[in-house]
């Protein structure tokens, strides 16, 4: 018997079974082939191929666009190889190593990529960096888990040979870090920003404020950081705040990484902590005093006081100026102590104050029943499979950001036994936060009308690095896989061995993931 003609069919087989296109068998050792989060649209294995990376390759660049992705990934290889992976302009086709071109099919459209290895390089082609980063969020994972080490590993580094198109299933494809629960150095907040960007995560929301602090400086109103933003959930006191220059340096941190960061600035409730700033945000005028509890909808803004639309300008005219992306995210959840005809007006003075700052306006699924303008973005973030509200917009002409708390909510416990967390929507298990389909999950609301999936964690428990890990590890992933890979993949017992094949890769980068019991975790 040719065995190794059995091991190849057998391979091919595995991958086959994936949902993915294949053309030709793979490669018996290249495994990682079958391991990609998220699946790609269309993978072709090459069993006659593979490319190793040595200390001879360079990064080659088609196009000076492709330089910050190529800077990624050399940031990514150069601790772990101790290769020198120089950059340079211009292709020379005589070299080994890897090369980002322009010019992909234009199916891919700006955010999809076409990955080659050939024996002697590696080739991403793109229509935009979007795509290139996309493309090497692919690359990292086809490398040996080992490549993610910050330190000197040992050889070889082979990537297996395969011909991959791919493009996402929705544009949006999102992460979401209450930092006003609890507050989260920049340094903190980057290392999340790192790992979302490894499954092409393409916008990182910042949940700015909220009634236990107030995280941005806003020059204008200097007392919401000295005042709102002095404590948190627990009471621990300090300076838990960002200037804005640091704000800003987050900003092109995830802008080098392929990402764009959405300030929310959430009102009109949730908003204690800037009524302990300013006693004249309150209708009675004076302060409230500083909240460090968990529970919500007590707070609102007084709606008929101008003063509050100057607060509102003044913070949405900073902020923007601030933030090259085009969004800006108002909140507008469980304002329960802002009677009805109050939130219409109020949202009727607020919608137009972000729109003369450039922005487009996204917000919790509440503040859609105010306006017909199709333009802003209802981020659906219910329990239930309809709301009439999101339907009509969807109708209407609104792109919906699908987020339900039941669903991909990453601070539900997974269980009951589970530390951190919340359960106020019920346990979401691994597999629960994968078993739904954004594009058929809220009645009215059509695939066409989905904008993309967006993942938030708030941090009532929260409180380290180990604990965003815990509880975003491994749902993000699920969440990507959501927002990236067709409907047509959409399969727990052919994605679950994938997950599983990133408990090594997540080791060797320190990731503290909750490793349940309903993935196969590789060893």
């Amino acid at each position: 018997m040719n065995y190794q003609r059995v091991r190849t069919a057998l391979a091919a087989l595995a991958i086959a079974a994936s949902g993915v296109l294949v053309t030709t068998p793979p490669a018996t050792a290249a495994t990682s082939l079958q391991e990609l989060v998220p699946q790609p649209v269309q993978l072709h294995p090459r069993a006659d191929i593979t490319y190793t990376l040595t200390a001879a390759a360079k990064i080659q660049l088609g196009t000076p666009a492709a330089r910050k992705p190529a800077e990624l990934l050399a940031g990514i290889l150069r601790p772990s190889t101790g290769f020198p992976l120089p950059i340079t302009d211009g292709i020379t086709g005589d070299g080994n190593g890897i090369v980002l071109l322009t010019g992909a099919d234009q199916k891919v459209g700006q955010e999809g990529y076409q990955l080659d290895v050939t024996p002697k390089q590696v080739v991403i082609r793109a229509n935009s960096p979007a795509g290139h980063f996309n493309g090497i969020s692919t690359l990292r994972q086809l490398l040996p888990a080992k490549s993610e080490a910050k330190t000197k590993q040992p050889g070889p580094w082979p990537v297996p040979g395969a011909s991959i198109l791919d493009h996402p299933r929705y544009h949006h494809r999102g992460a979401m870090l209450d930092v006003s629960r609890h507050f989260f150095t920049p340094d903190q907040v980057k290392r999340y920003i790192d790992q979302i960007a490894a499954f092409k995560i393409n916008y990182f929301h910042l949940h700015l404020s909220d009634d236990q602090g107030w995280r941005l400086e806003i020059k204008s109103w200097p007392d919401l950081t000295k005042i709102g933003g002095s404590t948190e959930v627990g009471g621990r006191k300090g300076n838990l705040y960002y200037t804005q220059d640091q704000y800003k340096d987050l900003v092109t941190y995830a802008a080098n990484r392929g990402i764009t960061v959405i300030p929310e600035f959430d009102m009109p409730g949730h908003t204690n902590a800037a009524q302990a700033s300013y006693g004249e945000l309150n209708c009675d005028g004076k302060k409230r005093p500083l909240y460090t509890g968990t529970e919500v909808g007590f707070s609102s803004l007084c709606i008929n006081k101008e003063i509050t639309y100057k607060f509102v300008e003044d913070v949405v005219r900073e902020v923007s100026a601030i933030t090259p992306g085009p969004y800006f995210h108002i909140g507008g959840d469980e304002a329960h102590s802002t009677p009805d005809a109050d939130y219409v007006k109020f949202m009727n003075r607020v919608l137009p104050i972000v729109k003369k700052y450039g922005k487009v306006t996204t917000g919790w699924h509440e503040f859609i029943k105010t306006t017909t303008d199709t333009a802003v973005i209802p981020q659906f973030w219910g329990t239930a499979t309809s709301d009439a509200n999101v339907a009509a917009a969807a109708q209407r002409g609104n792109k919906v950001l699908m987020s339900p708390a039941n669903r991909i909510y990453l601070d539900m416990k997974y269980d009951k036994n589970t530390k951190l967390g919340l359960n106020w929507a019920g346990y979401v298990e691994v597999k629960d936060a994968y078993s739904w389909n954004p594009g058929a999950y809220l009645n009215g609301v059509s695939e066409a009308s989905v904008r993309g999936v967006e993942a938030p964690l708030w941090t009532e428990t929260i409180k380290t690095n180990a604990d965003i890990e815990q509880m975003a590890f491994p749902r993000l992933p699920v969440a990507a896989e959501l927002g990236w890979s067709t409907a047509a993949n959409h399969n727990w017992d052919r994605f679950a061995p994938r997950l599983g094949a990133q408990g090594p890769r997540w080791k060797i980068q320190g990731i503290n993931y909750y490793a349940s019991s309903q993935v196969p975790w590789k060893k």
